[in-house]
């Protein structure tokens, strides 16, 4: 395949970066990602990053720059402000040493909750922008809605009509009385998200920043919440996952008794985002869904027969 001219000219500025960095540069480089909404390449010890099209300026320059000031959570950008290439942002990262897909006993799962807790206890400086958890599920269900309708779209559809308001992007979450709000939230956690830095054995922090802003902190331990209840995720590494959040004094759940009030919604959204997403895929490939995405939908089916629960004071 053709290199694109983003890829090609991204792959140059990373290696002149990294050469800036490091003289002696070993000049190991490598495509770590290329879709259409972030290209991501690998020089030696530099990571750059085109955003997707469209990315806004100020609100990705306010997420670096909380990035920078949070080194002990967040992996901390070479430089707060984004740079131009062929109309798409720019920017340059630290390598760090990611999660191990073939090693899962392994998974951080308790260092991913406590740094998620750090995160929700920071407060929020001023104009940072929302988190954009709840807009990528929508327009995860704009593609469904795009898509040629299969037997599992109506499920997914219905769960996702059934949810609030703010877990649709269609309002702010209300939360009166509950916490203090505005929360920063990392938007999109999944152990994908973390990296070790000093890579290979440093300690572990939260990467990309795209999605990062004020919401609802419960949609943060929402993807492991709804593996767990999809049989996805074993109930031990769930357990490590709440305990560690909890003992770390992370506000999305009460400090003990039963989470799932907190987290129903948002787990729930995202199930419905996964389904909906494994549906489309699964379509342009032209095959059937295989097990794991067949389970999702499944829980989307199950959804239907339970409201939502709205423990946190969240209005439809």
């Amino acid at each position: 395949m053709t290199p694109t001219p983003v890829l090609s000219d991204l792959t140059t500025r990373a290696k002149a970066t990294a050469h800036s960095r490091t003289p002696t540069c070993p000049c190991a480089a490598a495509t770590l990602t290329d879709r259409p909404d972030g290209t991501v390449v690998r020089h030696a010890d530099t990571v750059a990053k085109a955003h997707a099209p469209n990315t806004d300026p100020t609100h990705l320059t306010a997420r670096l720059t909380l990035a920078a000031t949070l080194p002990d959570v967040l992996l901390p950008p070479l430089t707060p402000t984004p740079t131009d290439l062929h109309g798409r942002l720019v920017t340059f990262w630290p390598y760090g040493a990611p999660v191990d897909p073939d090693d899962p006993d392994a998974a951080p799962w308790e260092e991913a909750a406590t740094l998620l807790a750090r995160l929700h206890r920071t407060p929020a400086p001023p104009g940072l922008p929302p988190m954009r958890g709840p807009a990528k599920a929508a327009r995860a269900i704009a593609r469904l809605n795009a898509t040629a309708s299969q037997p599992a779209t109506a499920p997914v559809l219905r769960a996702w009509s059934a949810l609030p308001a703010w877990a649709r992007a269609e309002a702010m979450p209300d939360l009166p009385g509950q916490r203090p709000f505005p929360t920063l939230c990392h938007g999109d956690l999944h152990l994908g998200q973390l990296v070790r830095h000093p890579a290979p054995d440093g300690p572990w922090l939260l990467i990309d920043v795209d999605d990062l802003g004020i919401g609802d902190p419960t949609w943060d331990l929402a993807r492991p919440a709804a593996w767990y209840a999809c049989g996805l995720l074993p109930p031990d590494e769930w357990t490590r996952f709440l305990t560690a959040y909890r003992t770390a004094g992370g506000q999305a759940v009460p400090a003990d008794g039963d989470p799932w009030p907190a987290l129903d919604v948002a787990a729930r959204a995202l199930t419905v985002q996964t389904a909906a997403l494994a549906i489309v895929k699964a379509t342009a490939a032209g095959r059937p869904l295989d097990d794991v995405q067949q389970a999702v939908v499944d829980a989307c089916a199950r959804m239907g027969s339970v409201p939502p629960e709205l423990g946190q004071g969240h209005a439809k």
